[in-house]
């Protein structure tokens, strides 16, 4: 056969080291799928396109490197927008490789037609292009490949139509290479010594890192030699869950423990170092709750439109994460610092005291369902350690995520910025395939898992071992909880479900499936099927009348008669 377009997409990728891609077929990919093999390109294909894009950003969070998914023209590229948009947000690099009509049969009213896909891709990712001749597949490979990773990360968009993914080549092309180590933004020397000079005399110290650090190789080993030589206690913001190890003694948890700091004890951070970790609604919004309005704030991110978003720091540094940490850390011969002890240890022990909280709540209900917090906990006890994780949902993520941890960079993932609902497949699947024979486990609860219930097929035909547990409440319970709190008890609309048996589908799709309803079945259900290594469905029956604190807040409610409580955002205030 001759060498065509789809081979040589497929030679381009290998050449710049991408050995792993997500996929879903259609016939316009055909020639790059067959290629692949050729190639060593090994494609895990889903049942859904947004799964297969949610997959390639998890194996792109897990490795560090660049994930790719490819889709079908049509309603596969419209599929993929919500992970588009997804990576968009949070910014992950990825490569949606989609095809379209052929050229020239443009507005003939052709099979998957009439869209201008790369207009639509452009307001969700870097960079956006059709390539229109075969001799330009390597060169725009590489323009995308490098504009994925470079500064802020990002998914990017190449779409190459069907007659040039076909088009014959007979001649000798060249191929790109892999690029060269590039060097990444350091602060300053004077940048430098102001930080340095300000932490010298704080007493209440705090630095909280975010997803920045995850496409940064140095920064987990510097940010603990930092913390270890500063005694600066580290607080994440769920993305960056594994950058210290979990009892790293200067790890001091999510970012609710500031929140506890300030609002329980009334002792909020004076100085804070907020460094590859975004303002907004995982730092508390404008509310002050966490990073505190009268606070000296040091703000560093790899990408400038970030530096000043909510609050105006005293100093502003564009710079990669790890190497801004390391250049702290040369500097502290001249600028010596060390943390009062007395912040860390009430730090710590408010850490403890949050997963405390709901110790003397009873495992099982008055209404005779497991207590999510009782399910909560008893899922994170019976994990292995070394569990990535996928969480996913509305109100399952408050009960489980400040109490789970992750084994490393990248892989203890969920809902972004964008909220998006149904991600757990996809991330689980990226992450098993990014660590083979690795266990993984989807925390999520019954609404999110209805979304993409036949990615149990794809576990079970690439026996992935991955654990889904489902907290099934039988309803959206976060929608519920708020109506009920706006609107009073039992005025809601379309926020019920059944109670239904999510571990026989996964059966039927190939996956082993068991049935919890007593919080001590929880344990031995998680061990036997991680041990089993087999792709695994975990329906637990939990009490739908009970809410999570985080949720009242996060849904608005509010006694206070001058404001107007919406769920998510900001209340209005009535003037």
């Amino acid at each position: 056969m001759k060498t065509n377009g789809g081979v040589i997409l497929a030679r381009s990728l290998h050449a710049l080291g991408v050995s792993e891609a997500f996929v879903l077929h259609g016939g316009h990919l055909d020639s790059f799928l067959i290629a692949c093999k050729d190639v060593s390109i090994r494609l895990t294909d889903t049942r859904h396109e947004a799964t297969a894009g949610h997959a390639a950003a998890a194996y792109a969070r897990a490795t560090g490197q660049l994930g790719v998914c490819a889709i079908t023209a049509g309603p596969g590229f419209t599929n993929a927008l919500t992970a588009m948009a997804d990576a968009h947000l949070d910014a992950i690099p990825t490569l949606f490789i989609a095809s379209s009509t052929p050229l020239r049969e443009v507005e003939t009213n052709a099979l998957q037609g009439g869209l201008d896909q790369v207009a639509m891709a452009q307001t969700t990712t870097k960079w956006a292009h059709r390539v229109t001749h075969v001799e330009r597949i390597p060169d725009l490979v590489d323009k995308a490949v490098r504009t994925a990773l470079s500064g802020r990360p990002g998914p990017v968009y190449l779409e190459v139509p069907i007659d040039v993914m076909f088009a014959p080549w007979e001649d000798e092309i060249a191929l790109p290479t892999k690029p060269v180590a590039t060097t990444r933004p350091a602060p300053t020397p004077e940048a430098v010594d102001r930080i340095l000079e300000i932490l010298s005399t704080a007493q209440r110290p705090v630095i909280v890192v975010g997803g920045g650090a995850l496409f940064s190789p140095r920064a987990s080993d510097e940010l603990k030699s930092f913390a270890e030589q500063t005694g600066i206690p580290v607080i994440y913001t769920a993305k960056a869950n594994g950058v210290l190890p979990a009892d790293h003694p200067y790890n001091l948890g999510h970012v609710g423990t500031l929140a506890a700091a300030a609002a329980g004890a009334k002792q909020p951070p004076d100085v804070v170092v907020q460094i590859g970790s975004r303002a907004g609604m995982s730092l508390g919004g404008r509310s002050g709750s966490m990073i505190p309005h009268d606070s000296i704030l040091i703000q560093i991110d790899v990408d400038g439109v970030e530096l000043g978003r909510l609050k105006t720091p005293e100093i502003a540094v564009v710079a990669d994460t790890g190497e801004a940490i390391a250049a702290l850390s040369r500097g502290l011969t001249s600028w010596p610092v060390k943390a009062p002890t007395s912040w860390v240890e009430l730090l710590r022990k408010l850490r403890a005291g949050m997963g405390r909280m709901f110790h003397d709540v009873p495992a099982i209900t008055e209404g005779g369902f497991i207590h999510p917090h009782a399910a909560a906990a008893a899922v994170v006890e019976a994990l292995s350690p070394d569990t990535a994780i996928a969480y996913d949902g509305g109100e399952t993520p408050a009960w489980f995520v400040p109490l789970g941890h992750s084994p490393g960079p990248g892989l203890f993932a969920g809902n972004g910025y964008l909220g998006t609902l149904g991600i757990g497949p996809g991330y689980a699947i990226g992450m098993s395939i990014a660590r083979p024979g690795k266990p993984v486990a989807v925390i999520t609860g019954d609404g999110a898992a209805g979304f993409n219930l036949a990615e149990f097929d794809t576990m079970a035909r690439h026996r992935l071992p991955i654990t889904t547990i489902i907290f099934n409440n039988a309803s959206w319970g976060i929608s519920r909880h708020g109506q009920e709190l706006v609107f009073g008890k039992g005025n809601t609309a379309v926020v019920d479900l059944e109670r239904t048996a999510y571990h026989v589908a996964a059966q039927g799709l190939g996956c082993r499936g068991v049935e919890v309803t007593r919080p001590e079945q929880i344990g031995p259900a998680i061990r036997e099927a991680q041990e089993s290594g087999e792709p695994t469905c975990i329906n637990i029956m939990i009490d739908g009348d009970v809410i999570h604190p985080a949720i009242v807040r996060m849904v608005g409610y509010s006694e206070d008669t001058n404001e107007i409580p919406i769920p998510y955002y900001e209340n209005i205030p009535i003037r």
